[in-house]
């Protein structure tokens, strides 16, 4: 049994339907790509999954922990749907961090209010991951006194201090000049090969042929492609993927 399950993901704003029956399955330890047009649902999605949004009509299941929803309700009692939204951490595109705490103080923050560690407990734990991020001689910092891609990578501390079964990335390299991309995607890279289960919307084509366990293309608000990211982005079926690649043809081509 796989370790995800989406089944007939919809979401309606108003009479505009941004997702339309969207449905896949992930094996645990696996990494999802996400890849297609601006406006396409990408983002929707991730925050449907993790109910930012609510669902219009959907069935999820992460583990043991599911949620079904309909006409944009949520069926169940709400500790269900709480239980479900723990199993999950996201990071944004914004870094979003809290800009009147430190790197340690931010990471640290969530597992010491929301799991209820010990406040020293909470702090060596942020300590450890900003150690893992190689950030740990700035964990006295302030978010204006790092780069960007330091930024992301503390809030990807943030996000592993959670202990989440599931990463969710939004483009998470997006806001970052050209030169401090690799830095986060190398970490990406290691939560990968580490076994962690992962869904990432991305334009960073390279990072899903070469990281990602499968590979979805999203069009109008549905899976129009989903398959082995090599095989995928080599020989698209529609016409729709093969338009939306070529202008990534020469990142492609290395």
């Amino acid at each position: 049994m796989s370790f995800i399950e989406i089944e007939n993901l919809t979401k309606d704003f108003g009479e505009f339907r941004a997702l339309n029956g969207v449905s896949f399955q992930l094996e645990e330890g696996k990494t999802a790509a996400i890849i297609g047009s601006s406006g396409c649902g990408k983002s929707t999605f991730l925050r449907c999954l993790n109910m930012l949004e609510t669902p219009t009509e959907a069935r999820l299941r992460i583990g043991d922990k599911e949620v079904r929803f309909s006409n944009g309700q949520t069926l169940g009692k709400e500790r269900e749907a709480f239980g479900f939204r723990r199993e999950m951490a996201m990071v944004f595109q914004s870094f979003d961090l809290f800009p009147h705490m430190t790197a340690l103080q931010n990471v640290a923050l969530a597992p010491n209010k929301v799991r209820k560690l010990p406040r020293k407990q909470a702090e060596q734990q942020a300590l450890q991951l900003l150690d893992r991020m190689g950030l740990r001689a700035k964990a006295g910092s302030y978010p204006t006194q790092l780069s960007g891609g330091q930024q992301q990578r503390v809030a990807i501390a943030r996000a592993l201090a959670m202990e989440p079964k599931v990463l969710l990335f939004d483009e998470a390299t997006s806001a970052l000049d050209p030169e401090l991309v690799g830095e986060v995607l190398d970490v990406m890279k290691v939560l990968a090969q580490d076994g962690r289960t992962m869904i990432v919307v991305t334009h960073e084509l390279h990072f899903a042929r070469d990281v990602a366990d499968v590979l979805i293309y999203f069009d109008k608000g549905q899976i129009a492609e989903i398959g082995p990211p090599a095989e995928l982005l080599a020989n698209p079926k529609t016409d729709r993927l093969k338009s939306f690649l070529t202008r990534y043809n020469h990142v492609l081509a290395n």
